[in-house]
């Protein structure tokens, strides 16, 4: 029987303790999922997160893993919640949930949540999100660039128990692998979540245990409110006003011809931050739109980012933030608009609220990064008949930043993910990665130069591959800061066997034969600061490390 708990006695330093306690659970979470996972997008590409949330569903703890993820599973843990009452919930119950639409983010992200008990009642719940990288629909890798409705980009998956005490739901299970292209990759993949989280109930209940459940949970309550009161400090030093700025995304994979505006107005107020999205583009026809979890996601980053880094992440840090998203826009858009590319929304949604404060908080604000993640899926049969789908995951420069050049090929603006290496990339597809490489020139210069763009060579080995390329930065450029030059905008060709040359105008989807190559050219970071006064030694080095050609 639980005894009642005074918040009053909690000591600091069992407060710290278990802080970290909770973080090495979510870790240890993130190293099963990533270690027990088939595919090579999670095992090698990372594209995977896990974490700990309160039992009433707010962030309580989480992996260093995907900001886009762990911020979309607060929504997705609400809808969970409120379709399953906790009531009616038991130990080794197991939920899924995919659907942007009932609290998803895009098909491939599927969530899997698991609650946690102590002394008959539940106390928390443990949560994973991975990308599959195959949830059925148009093409191969399940992000149709072409998608013009959701029914197009896959198996939508409401809010349903995949484990009821243990016993997986065989029907749930037999019904996505009918609908995936590799059900066992698939299958492998969401059991390695079911771990993950199985891992985290189970030392979550351990500390419980030695704690009391009351106590654990009033330290829960202790270290959101924490959270909370160093956030507001935060933003309380940023002068009042309101702060604009207007950034682009290429287009919307079917409109190739019309760029898709994002606009934001951030409003700080005492210690608290409005993030205004009035004059962003109505829903688009393509599969940019960003349902509100992405929006939301993109906002909690934007203010981790603006703050101060040493505040320990969980749910007190995103009570400061309220939104206006406008029903029917790119960031809001309504039920059935297509949304699998929502990640290159999200990034520019992030991108944009940090640099409408850049003129009041110059000191921690870079320039405008690539702000990309290129995504290329391909699919197929090898040689000997067996299906395969694999997908890459692309980076571009990161913006300089005072005091410092900006990061060659990295991810940024709420991911963090890794590219695929030649050899995983290789061994089991009938794809050869013929070259890897830095982007000379793409930086933007300036007093501190952008970060450079890469350089990729993919070629098909085989004939009838289904191919898709979410690119973006080929129309407008990473802007520079305080004087200094745009980075190198992206350019993606496909050199066909027979001599042809194809531009991929940002989006694509098509069919690669044997001999085809697709190189690809990532777009660099902005400069910052005035060009003329770039440090001579800098520049030499520039030119003997060949990220630069001449000047």
């Amino acid at each position: 029987m639980a005894t009642e708990f005074s918040t009053e006695s909690l000591d600091p330093v069992t407060v710290e303790v278990t802080r970290h306690r909770l973080e090495g659970i979510a870790n240890e979470m993130q190293a099963t999922l990533l270690r027990s996972s088939f595919s090579p997008i999670v095992k090698e590409g990372l594209d995977a997160s896990a974490g700990l949330f309160t039992a009433d569903g707010q962030t309580l703890a989480q992996s260093c893993s995907i900001p886009i993820h762990l911020a979309t599973l607060i929504p997705a843990l609400r809808r969970i919640i409120d379709t399953f009452p906790p009531a009616t919930m038991a130990p080794d119950d197991t939920y899924v949930l995919n659907d942007p639409y009932c609290g998803g983010t895009h098909l491939p992200d599927i969530a899997v949540v698991q609650p946690v008990f102590a002394n008959g009642r539940i106390i928390a719940f443990a949560c994973a999100m991975t990308h599959h990288q195959d949830m059925g629909g148009l093409s191969a890798g399940s992000v149709p660039t072409n998608a013009t409705e959701i029914f197009q980009e896959g198996l939508r998956i409401p809010p349903l128990k995949f484990r009821d005490r243990g016993v997986v739901n065989a029907t749930l299970e037999a019904m996505i692998r009918q609908n995936v292209r590799i059900p066992d990759t698939v299958m492998g993949d969401i059991h390695a979540q079911v771990s993950a989280c199985s891992i985290g109930a189970r030392r979550l209940t351990e500390l419980a245990g030695k704690q009391g459940d009351n106590a654990l949970t009033a330290i829960f309550a202790e270290l959101l409110d924490r959270s909370e009161q160093m956030t507001r400090l935060a933003l309380a030093k940023i002068p009042d006003g309101t702060y604009r700025a207007v950034d682009w995304l290429d287009n919307d994979g079917v409109e190739l011809d019309k760029p898709i505006r994002i606009e934001v107005a951030v409003t700080i107020k005492g210690d608290g931050i409005h993030i205004d999205f009035t004059g962003s583009s109505p829903q688009v026809r393509g599969p940019l739109n960003c349902v509100p979890s992405g929006s939301l996601a993109g906002a909690c980053y934007a203010v981790r980012a603006l703050t101060d880094p040493q505040i320990p992440t969980n749910g007190g840090c995103f009570r400061p933030i309220s939104l206006h998203l406008p029903e029917g826009t790119i960031v809001n858009p309504r039920e059935p608009a297509p949304v699998n590319a929502r990640t290159s929304t999200i990034k520019r949604i992030t991108g944009t609220i940090i640099q409408a404060l850049a003129p009041v908080m110059p000191d921690r604000i870079p320039a405008p990064s690539a702000g990309q993640m290129v995504i290329v899926a391909f699919g197929g049969r090898t040689p000997e008949g067996k299906p395969f789908v694999t997908g890459d995951l692309i980076a571009g420069g990161s913006g300089a930043a005072r005091g410092s050049d900006g990061v060659d090929v990295i991810e940024t603006d709420a991911s963090n993910c890794m590219n695929l290496p030649a050899e995983a990339a290789e061994m089991e597809t009938p794809i050869r990665l013929n070259r890897v490489a830095l982007r000379p020139d793409s930086g933007g210069d300036g007093e501190y130069r952008g970060g450079l763009g890469t350089i990729r060579e993919y070629e098909a080995l085989v004939d009838e591959l289904s191919f898709t390329h979410r690119g973006e930065r080929h129309y407008s450029a990473a802007q520079g800061l305080f004087g200094g030059a745009p980075g190198a905008m992206s350019r993606s060709v496909i050199h066909r066997a027979d001599g042809r040359v194809e531009e991929i105008p940002s989006k694509i989807v098509t069919r690669l034969n044997k001999g085809d190559r697709v190189v690809i050219e990532t777009a660099g970071g902005g400069g910052y600061g005035d060009p003329a006064r770039r440090d001579a030694a800098a520049r030499a080095a520039d030119r003997a490390n060949r990220k630069v050609r001449a000047g």
